[in-house]
């Protein structure tokens, strides 16, 4: 298997491992990015637009004036009148949902994972329309709700749309999906790296520098339209900490994330507790969201803090303004209302109420065992709510520090957000987005790993006594020995022919067999002449995922491995059960346990 030059011996490679590459890119990467760039320029004006809808809608419920300058609505003079508010609007938002799309309800990532998994990347115009409108009379009318989960929606809604618009594979409509939500949350929160990392971990399920790479060009596209049309980061400016790695730092970090993730299971067990409830109501959903929104006006009436965004309520967790019993109240109040509201159905994003809630468990705990600086454990609090919460660690830790610009966090915000993680993972099999799609009857996972058909090669599996027989033995002998048992012929379905020189000249299955003998009784026919001539065939040196789609390919079960310096020469024989056993290895290797040294062992 190797040729023999002047200067030494050098192995022959197969066409096909001679084209390995570390990634499959090709040049239409270059033709992805560039349409990220308008689908980066349409997140940063969609956000735009989202932003200044939810100012317009919250000073004319809550002010009775017509205005878009930025306000909350925990400053409003309405009294009782204040309860109504949120249940007008979701009443509205139910209106919405039945008689436009369906698909409005919820805070939006669910259903973007719903279209990339399941609706090959394509997402009802309608959607990208009413989503936005939704969720700014949700949060403008009181709705305990962020504009991420929404913006995700809408900016994967008209990335999907662009898409469409040109001859694209699945794939490729799935990057520029993912491209707009990763430009919309880039926008809203001047968070570019934290939208990719988003991405990354919740939105591609995969790693290819094929979408990785539009994705980056839209959201860093959005980051900068940001500035003009939104203003510049950080949203959340703090005083910088000192810079300090001190071991009571880490080790009050692992408390903290290890206490927000409990609290993270809790809250989403309420959320889908709530949702059930809802369920057992004898009226239709629609109406549901008005329910929701009377709960959220009476959290609203007693601490107006739980209505809207709570961007100020954020901030002020973050430089450590809020202490005491404040905290207590914001935690009960905040994680109710929101869990009654997502759960009755209205449109609206986790992100922000996460953060809220996260960081009141961070600071409340730190003030309650007298460690100084709540508003460090505040920011630790967020990054671990979110990355337990969603399930994305390096998404949470990247996204508080590009909220707030403090670099000298991140070593604790690591430690937060990965105790966080591993609560959450232990205690709970999905998390709050991807247990709707369960409830759907749609699993997915969210891990990671290299196909095991991508890494074996086909010599690593194939048998290397190949089933043979010479050209001139006829097919009536060929079944004899078959049905004789012959161990090596036998054992297989298909039979590899070999001409006079012990050439590959064929291949012979079973089925062929019975057809030739059902054609010719007597059996007389040879081997070759009732053999497949134009023989598929693999090579020792190449991947066993580029040897199965060729099989897929052919709608074919075995293949002839030949060598590559002599394609006539056959080495060996990829059949389903060489196959399967790359799968038992990889199984193997996850679950059968070994004490060690193995150093001397075959394996090793």
């Amino acid at each position: 298997m190797s040729s023999s030059s002047e200067h030494g011996s050098h192995p022959v490679s197969s066409p096909a491992a001679a084209a390995l590459a570390d990634f499959s890119t090709d040049r239409r990467v270059l033709l992805l990015s560039l349409l990220a760039l308008p689908i980066g320029a349409i997140g940063a004006v969609v956000a735009k637009f989202l932003i200044w809808l939810i100012a317009i809608i919250t000073n004319a419920a809550f002010f009775l004036r017509l205005s878009s300058a930025p306000v909350t609505p925990e400053t409003n003079h309405l009294g009782l009148w204040v309860i109504l508010v949120p249940a007008v609007g979701s009443l509205i938002i139910g209106l919405m949902a039945r008689y436009g799309s369906e698909k409005i309800r919820g805070h939006g990532i669910p259903e973007a994972l719903e279209a990339i998994l399941l609706g090959r990347s394509l997402i009802d115009p309608k959607v990208a329309i009413l989503k936005p409108v939704s969720s700014a009379i949700s949060i403008g009318t009181g709705g305990p709700f962020g504009a991420e989960g929404p913006i995700i929606m809408t900016g994967g809604a008209f990335g999907s749309l662009f898409a469409q618009l040109f001859h694209l594979t699945a794939a490729e409509r799935k990057t520029l999906l993912v491209a707009g939500a990763a430009a919309g949350m880039s926008a809203v929160f001047a968070t570019p790296i934290a939208a990719v990392l988003l991405a990354v971990e919740l939105l591609l399920f995969e790693w290819k520098p094929r979408s990785f790479i539009p994705v980056a060009v839209a959201a860093i596209i959005a980051a900068l339209l940001r500035v003009p049309l939104l203003g510049e980061g950080p949203i959340f400016p703090v005083v910088v900490h000192v810079a300090a790695l001190a071991p009571s730092t880490i080790g009050f970090a692992l408390v903290v994330g290890i206490v927000v993730g409990l609290g993270s299971g809790a809250l989403t067990a309420l959320v889908y507790a709530c949702e059930d409830l809802f369920a057992r109501l004898p009226i239709h959903w629609m109406w549901w969201p008005a329910i929701g929104g009377l709960v959220v006006g009476l959290g609203g009436y007693f601490d107006p803090r739980v209505l809207g965004v709570g961007y100020d309520t954020i901030h002020h967790l973050m430089t450590g303004e809020l202490l005491g019993a404040s905290l207590v109240t914001l935690v009960v109040a905040k994680g109710i209302v929101w869990s009654v509201a997502l759960g009755s159905g209205t449109s609206g994003g986790v992100l922000a109420p996460l953060l809220m809630i996260g960081g009141a468990l961070g600071a409340l705990l730190g003030t309650s065992l007298g460690v100084p600086d709540p508003g460090l454990w505040a920011m630790v609090g967020m990054a671990a709510m979110m990355g337990g919460t969603m399930r994305s660690p390096l998404t949470g830790m990247i996204f508080v520090l590009e909220l707030t610009h403090d670099l000298n966090t991140l070593p604790a915000l690591l430690v937060g957000t990965v105790a966080g993680l591993a609560v959450t993972v232990l205690l709970l099999r999905r998390s709050i987005l991807t247990e709707k799609l369960a409830r759907r009857g749609q699993h997915i996972t969210r891990e990671y790993s290299v196909d095991i058909f991508s890494l074996a090669r086909v010599a690593d599996v194939m048998d290397r006594t190949p089933p043979t027989i010479q050209a001139n033995v006829t097919v009536a002998a060929l079944a004899a020995r078959i049905a004789g048992g012959d161990p090596l012929l036998s054992r297989r379905q298909g039979v590899v022919v070999l001409d006079d020189s012990g050439h590959l000249a064929g291949i012979i299955t079973r089925g062929d067999i019975m057809d030739s003998i059902q054609a010719n009784t007597a059996g007389k026919a040879t081997v070759l002449e009732a053999a497949r001539k134009d023989v598929i065939v693999a090579y020792p040196d190449e991947t066993l995922h580029d040897a199965v789609a060729r099989m897929l390919q052919r709608d074919i079960g075995r293949l002839p491995v030949v060598d590559p310096a002599d394609p006539k020469r056959v080495v060996g024989y990829l059949g389903r059960a060489d196959i399967l056993a790359a799968r038992v290895k990889l199984d193997e290797e996850e679950n059968l346990r070994q004490k060690g040294p193995l150093l001397g062992t075959k394996d090793a």
